[in-house]
């Protein structure tokens, strides 16, 4: 896990690295400040998370302001979330196109393939071509079954399909597909609302999860297309992508920190195995490394 998220995070950490070249058992306050907002941590939070600490830090009293100020008890209520135990368990993944939604998708199904499971695929994102045939390529890849249409037709009656298709094959995971555009808010509001009232329709209580794909690449800057998200469906879970090609990794702080929605999973790479359950002990511990050179405990 270490090895893999110290990959992921490599230009976070070279971009802290280069602010401290010669990590210490404390630096100032001043300094730890300009690291976390370079690695996009937002500045009111810095601000917020470094007040009570004194002029010179250790990694220990950061290890525990980070903790502390990220592990509110609305949050963390949620932050493990119970194993879903509905058979067939409607997953609905939502995420603005290039985010690298698809891709993740086909990440999800190989994960549920590991532990033994059936699943069955929805290419709801009806308005991109590309994005019907990429997921019937991943679906073909990964032998899994997949329930489609032509573009333009509508992604609810997609969203319906799969879900009878799924409970008449008695899979154990649905996961489908929605579209991401933002360019008019309000028409991508009321299709995931739709597509949500859709799947109750053909299944009572699905969808049972809502998962949200952001792309670590614009740091910061997602939460506000993850708010559009959240506000109109409430999203469950979110999952990172493309950390790996960006500086920007302190953004999981202000992502966990205002949208108090668990990140379940990160993205480390292109294969479909290439999927990784988020642990906030191993991110922050990551990232404390770059920074410190860790307090030794004096001999006797």
């Amino acid at each position: 896990m270490i090895s893999l998220l110290k990959k992921t995070l490599g230009k976070t950490i070279e971009a802290i690295e280069s602010l401290a070249p010669k990590r210490a058992s404390k630096i100032s306050k001043e300094l730890l400040e300009e690291i976390l907002i370079t690695s996009d941590m937002e500045y009111e939070l810095v601000e917020s998370l470094l007040e009570p600490l004194g002029e010179e830090v250790s990694q220990k009293e950061l290890e525990v302001a980070l903790h502390r100020f990220f592990r509110g008890e609305s949050y963390y209520d949620r932050i493990a979330p119970k194993r879903i135990e509905a058979r067939p368990c409607i997953t609905l993944v939502m995420g603005v196109n290039g985010a690298g939604k698809t891709t993740t998708i086909a990440k999800l199904t190989s994960l549920y393939q590991r532990e033994g499971k059936s699943v069955l695929l929805g290419a709801g994102d009806t308005f991109r071509a590309a994005a019907i045939e990429q997921l019937k390529l991943w679906a073909e890849r990964l032998n899994a079954g997949i329930v489609y249409t032509q573009q333009g037709h509508d992604p609810s009656a997609v969203a319906y399909d799969t879900i009878v298709s799924g409970v008449a094959r008695k899979v154990d995971h649905i996961i489908i597909d929605t579209a991401g555009r933002l360019h008019n808010q309000t028409n991508l509001k009321n299709e995931l609302i739709k597509i949500a009232k859709t799947c109750d329709k053909a299944l009572s209580g699905a969808p049972h999860q809502k998962l949200l794909v952001l792309d670590g690449t614009q740091g910061s800057s997602a939460i506000d297309q993850a708010k559009i998200f959240h506000e109109t469906l409430g999203v469950d879970g979110i999952i990172i992508t493309k950390l790996d090609g960006t500086s920007k990794g302190g953004a999981l702080f202000s992502i966990m920190q205002r949208l108090r929605v668990p990140i379940l999973y990160i993205g480390v790479g292109e294969r479909a195995e290439d999927l990784i359950p988020f642990s906030e002990e191993e991110y922050v511990k990551t990232l404390l490394e770059a920074i410190f050179d860790e307090e030794k405990k004096p001999t006797l």
